[in-house]
């Protein structure tokens, strides 16, 4: 089997999904270790979001970002369809929801609440400092009272709440089973993994709702 014939075939996508999942997680450690300077203070915030956005080497990893999570999105959903062309019904189908969560079975649906989550984040954020970054190349541009702006709304903090709730189910599943597809399906190794993505899964989110909470509850200033 030829490489293209392996990441055309089914099992080369969900190949695609864990490794572009396992980036993903990878990238929200660092997003949430990034963000969490807010704690420190704007002016340390500030400068971080600041060195991030004019550092080249930052700038090219961001592009690989988003190639891997259109790729994510793109083979999840294709693996989504599959599945459900294929799912068994009646008595099997009971038979198979016996043997699953429900969130993984709606691994489709926490993905399609968390795209949109994602495209109202980056209106939010990505969107007006890069358009800052480009009409005023070398001046500061406060990333802290944009954060404050925005989650002084009650309404937009509700919905990042609710989003981050579908995405720490999206991770509850996504995590072991983006390692059990890459072959660490051991009854000696499931466990740790199980243990560690449950871990990091509710920490991640923590760290994430505690920034809008913070915001809007004046938790600092």
């Amino acid at each position: 089997m030829t490489w293209k014939q392996f990441f055309s075939a089914s099992i080369g996508k969900k190949f695609t999904v864990a490794l572009t999942g396992i980036f993903l997680i990878l990238f929200l450690i660092v997003h949430a270790g990034v963000n969490s300077a807010i704690f420190v203070g704007r002016e340390d915030f500030n400068n971080i979001a600041h060195f991030m956005s004019h550092n080249y080497i930052v700038r090219i990893l961001e592009i690989g970002l988003f190639v891997g999570i259109f790729l994510h999105i793109i083979q999840a959903l294709i693996v989504w369809r599959q599945n459900a062309a294929a799912r068994p019904v009646g008595y099997h189908m009971s038979k198979a929801n016996k043997n699953s969560t429900w969130y993984s079975r709606s691994m489709g649906l926490l993905g399609t609440l968390i795209l949109l989550f994602l495209i109202m984040h980056m209106s939010h954020f990505f969107v007006g400092t890069k358009v800052a970054l480009y009409l005023e190349d070398d001046a500061p541009h406060d990333l802290y009272e944009k954060m404050r702006e925005v989650f002084s709304n009650g309404y937009i903090v509700i919905i990042y709440l609710v989003s981050l709730v579908a995405l720490f189910w999206h991770l509850m599943h996504g995590f072991q089973s983006a390692f059990q597809t890459l072959g660490l399906n051991h009854k000696r190794f499931t466990p740790m993994i199980k243990a560690i993505g449950t871990g990091y899964t509710i920490i991640i989110t923590l760290l994430f709702a505690s920034m809008p909470l913070a915001f809007y509850f004046k938790w600092i200033e």
